[in-house]
């Protein structure tokens, strides 16, 4: 299981480097910003994750630029033929695009997870 830290609609995954005796982390799905931070105890890498994301978003409205968002809101996904066929089966007997199906079945999956 992967440890995931979330702080002002950034998160990252959690790693422990048992050579450098330390936590870090990188905050995921950013295509032009690379923002990584880390400690050697959860309370200074709980506060070096918050520096960074703060040091960011200082540095985007500094130079009046808009911060990357890790995820936009849509993506490709492949689900193969047969998948696809009863996705798409599914969504007209609902009278919904597949979209939206699509959408439903990930909202309904992570409710229960």
């Amino acid at each position: 299981m992967k440890n995931i830290m979330k702080y002002k609609g950034y998160w990252a995954k959690i790693e422990y480097s048992d050579e450098d005796e330390c936590f870090f982390g990188k905050i995921e799905g950013l295509k032009h910003s690379l923002i990584l931070f880390e400690g050697e105890t959860v309370k200074e890498l709980k506060k070096d994750f918050k520096d960074a994301i703060d040091h960011y978003l200082k540095c985007c409205m500094d130079a009046n630029e808009q911060p990357e968002v890790q995820c936009k809101g849509s993506l490709n996904i492949r689900l193969g033929p047969e998948l696809h066929a009863e996705a798409k089966i599914k969504s007209e007997e609902k009278n919904i695009s597949i979209n939206e199906f699509i959408k439903q079945a990930v909202a309904s999956y992570i409710k229960i997870c």
